[in-house]
């Protein structure tokens, strides 16, 4: 079982973000949340977000070290951190990818029209910047 640690140094974290590609420019701005994903050994083996309150928030920066990869940690990490937007007051959840789009539907994910996105998540810098218009945009609800 995986545990959800708070980030408090971001520098291992954007490394391992730059490492697989993934953007790691606005992880220091305000309304993000980010977590350490722990084994019960205490290994840090993966991170991951949320942005945003409300009722719709962004998953952000899901990313699994590649020796953890292939055993279900993505899947426990993205577990619990929907059940941390719940408990935030989400009702939905949206994320952005360019190569997971089959990683995220396969745990209940569904393609949505970037065009009727929510004003929480269109104004996100993940949406307008970091991420290309080609990126997946993905939906589940709560």
């Amino acid at each position: 079982m995986l545990s959800l640690v708070p980030v408090t140094d971001l520098q291992p974290f954007a490394a391992l973000l730059r490492a697989n590609g993934l953007p790691a420019d606005d992880l220091s701005e305000a309304g993000r949340r980010f977590w350490r994903a722990v084994t019960p050994e205490g290994a840090t083996i993966g991170y991951g977000g949320l942005e945003g309150d409300g009722p719709d928030v962004l998953l952000r920066s899901v990313v699994i070290d590649s020796g953890a990869r292939g055993r279900g940690a993505g899947r426990a990490l993205v577990g619990r951190l929907m059940a941390e937007a719940k408990t935030g007051g989400a009702q939905k959840v949206w994320l952005l990818t360019i190569d997971a789009a089959d990683f995220f539907r396969h745990l209940g994910f569904a393609e949505a029209e970037r065009a009727g996105a929510p004003a929480a998540i269109t104004t996100s810098q993940q949406f307008s910047t970091l991420c290309p218009a080609s990126a997946h945009l993905l939906v589940t609800s709560l």
